[in-house]
């Protein structure tokens, strides 16, 4: 989502831009591989050989309507193997973002299979800084062919996610222990654990999802938590326990025995076959050689100094990054970082003094740990008492997107409380207000009339539209674009 929000607004901005993508399509996360390092199942190599970290099951935990770019919404489309459900699963996201590429002409800027090994400044500040960039070839099947290439650019932007490199935990007995121990990086589907005992590691949102394909299929599983007070701090756990009779919740572990024993912190055990640890990510960009101007701390929870998770003070505007912020609405909050990058790299906007910028990251450094943010939430957004307001304030200050409506932020909110209640429930409830209702029928008309209009465009144009959509617009009247007030500057 990053990578094309950055490639779309640089191209608006009249600027050369080649997108360096090491798979063979788009879709970043949302490109289902089944694939998974077997032979490093917990991710312990730096990078991973396999980048996807998708498991097949997954469904979306925000409303479709709270997720789309500002001027080409997630609308539910027609065709084959499209998902129109509010909370779609993972396919239908794929989809979506093949058609943003073709609906804004970005697939000639692409390079797929092509792996970055190296960014480097030629010449280092304060002269005009330029970055070489080394790449190689991808093979198929994750191998590395023929020579590098080696390119000089103006600038770079950063926007290879943060969903790939798994965050481990420290727990005494982890390297003894002989049987299968995996991170939910390399979890895909239940069938392998068919009668097994599994242990979970983590409450989030992974834990609980993986947790639930596997009821039914796994003999036991066994919930760990940091805290079960915390985890049962809301009804969704409570009332998963109490729906899945193979359902065990614990606090964390202590240690893993050699025997298949583990030991959790009140002293209860239990032999698994399986510990699956779904215990988060941490940022990591081993092609980046910034020599110290840039880095990732020793937990890999924070990339810093990051003006506003943006910009290094030392290094901007020709250094940027899109996607590094947590907890915020996606894509739209990096549209609004990939629109500030661009507009700054055009000219059309200026950055304050490097001291000026170092300055707000040490400020901002300050109030987080005053807070007592975990450091790996240092990119947080909504924070220290400021909630979702946070975000607002960051894309209005830094874009000129148009103010998200209240609906959307009142279903965003009913969809979080909602989650909280019943983890497995929430996705089907029909509790709309009246005004989430009205602002939807609005939504789909508008919204849908922009979307087929921008297919529609690009086919004439030659640009390629999604295979499962071609059917669909052949032969289909072209549909009005709505007024020009719904369109934010849209080619």
């Amino acid at each position: 989502m990053s990578g094309l929000a950055a490639a779309r607004e640089l191209h608006r901005e009249g600027l050369a831009v080649t997108v360096m993508e090491q798979r063979s399509d788009v879709g970043g996360q949302w490109l289902y591989d089944p694939r998974t390092d077997a032979d490093d199942p917990l991710g312990g190599a730096v990078p991973v050989k396999v980048h996807g970290s998708m498991y097949a099951s997954v469904r979306l935990i925000s409303a479709r309507e709270c997720m789309g770019f500002s001027d080409f919404q997630f609308v539910p489309r027609p065709g084959a193997g499209r998902d129109a459900r509010r909370f779609p699963g993972r396919r239908e996201v794929y989809c979506y973002l093949k058609d943003f590429c073709a609906a804004f002409g970005l697939a000639d800027a692409i390079r797929l299979n092509t792996r970055v090994v190296r960014v480097a400044m030629v010449a280092p500040p304060p002269r005009n800084v330029k970055w070489l960039v080394r790449s190689v070839r991808v093979e198929p099947d994750g191998s590395e062919e023929g020579v590098s290439v080696e390119e000089v650019f103006d600038a770079v932007v950063i926007a290879n996610g943060h969903y790939s490199q798994p965050r481990l935990p420290n727990i005494q007995g982890m390297e003894e222990w002989s049987r299968r121990q995996l991170h939910s990086h390399s979890y895909r589907v239940p069938v392998p654990y068919s009668n097994e005992v599994v242990v979970i590691v983590g409450c989030g949102d992974s834990g609980l999802d993986i947790a639930l394909d596997l009821s039914g299929v796994a003999k036991e599983v066994h919930l760990s938590a940091k805290s079960v007070e915390a985890a049962t701090s809301t009804p969704a756990v409570s009332k998963m326990l109490a729906n899945h009779a193979d359902m065990r919740l614990h606090p964390q572990v202590d240690r893993l025995c050699v025997d298949g024993r583990v030991v959790f912190a009140d002293g209860s055990c239990v032999v698994a076959d399986t510990v699956i640890y779904c215990t988060g990510y941490r940022y990591s960009f081993p092609f980046l050689d910034t020599t110290g101007a840039v880095g990732v701390d020793a937990g890999g929870g924070r990339v810093g100094p990051l003006y506003e998770h943006t910009f290094p003070p030392a290094l901007a505007p020709s250094l940027s990054f899109v996607g590094v912020p947590l907890r915020v609405f996606a894509p739209w909050f990096f549209e609004a970082q990939a629109r500030w990058v661009a507009l700054v790299l055009s000219g059309k906007a200026a950055l304050p003094l490097e001291v000026e910028m170092m300055r707000a990251v040490e400020e901002d450094y300050r109030t987080r740990e005053l807070a007592g943010v975990p450091a790996h939430l240092a990119h947080a957004i909504p924070v220290v008492e400021r909630s979702v307001l946070e975000i607002w304030e960051f894309v209005y200050r830094h874009s000129d997107l148009p103010r998200m409506e209240d609906w959307k932020v009142e279903l965003f909110m009913s969809s979080l409380l909602n989650s909280k209640d019943d983890r497995e429930a929430f996705r089907e409830r029909e509790d709309d207000t009246e005004s989430i209702r009205e602002g939807q029928r609005i939504w789909r008309r508008v919204a849908g009339a922009q979307y087929e209009a921008a297919l529609t465009t690009a086919a004439c144009s030659g640009d390629h539209v999604h295979a499962d959509d071609a059917e669909a617009l052949a032969g289909a009247p072209k549909p009005p674009l709505p007024a020009p007030c719904q369109v934010s500057t849209m080619n």
